[in-house]
């Protein structure tokens, strides 16, 4: 028997609870990965999210909760003073109040962003943005779940044109 699931089950999926599940029940299980979509997408739409001389790291992060949500796991004062490149999984919805997070946190609010929708597939289609603008834009470009939002100047390096260096 063979269980296919979308998407990266062991990233902000409950793939490791069915692992267990099985595993307490007796019935073998192995696991055969794929491409994590925190790195996937963001490469199918030509964005690295590392780059040497720009950033030698990434975070990944839920945003299914906002930042000032009694359940957030996530240290958001850090997040914002990190250097590297944010991607932001399950996180169109807060969206607004993860950059409003971030700014307030001290990130810059020409910071580049891109918002990759439905990711790899043929109604795929990247807006872009900077961390300041994201709340009107989303509205603006009608983004909608799912989408894998990257937050940072790699950003900046897959787009030139649409981010100037010192803009």
């Amino acid at each position: 028997m063979a269980r296919f699931k979308g998407g990266d089950s062991f990233v902000f999926g409950r793939g490791y609870e069915e692992v267990i599940a099985c595993r307490d029940a007796g019935v073998p299980v192995t696991v055969i990965p794929g491409l994590s979509s925190p790195l996937a997408v963001p490469a199918i739409a030509g964005i690295p999210v590392t780059h040497r001389g720009v950033t030698h790291e990434f975070t990944v992060v839920s945003g299914h909760l906002p930042p000032d949500h009694a359940e957030s796991l996530v240290d958001w004062d850090g997040v914002a003073r990190m250097r590297g490149t944010l991607v932001l999984m399950m996180a169109v919805e807060n969206a607004p109040a993860i950059a409003k997070a971030l700014l307030v946190r001290g990130r810059d609010e020409g910071t580049p962003v891109a918002v990759v929708c439905d990711g790899t597939m043929p109604t795929e289609r990247t807006v872009l943005t900077t961390l300041g603008s994201l709340t009107e834009d989303l509205t603006r470009h009608a983004v909608m779940a799912p989408a894998v939002i990257v937050v940072g100047e790699v950003v900046r390096v897959a787009h030139p044109d649409a981010f100037p260096a010192g803009g």
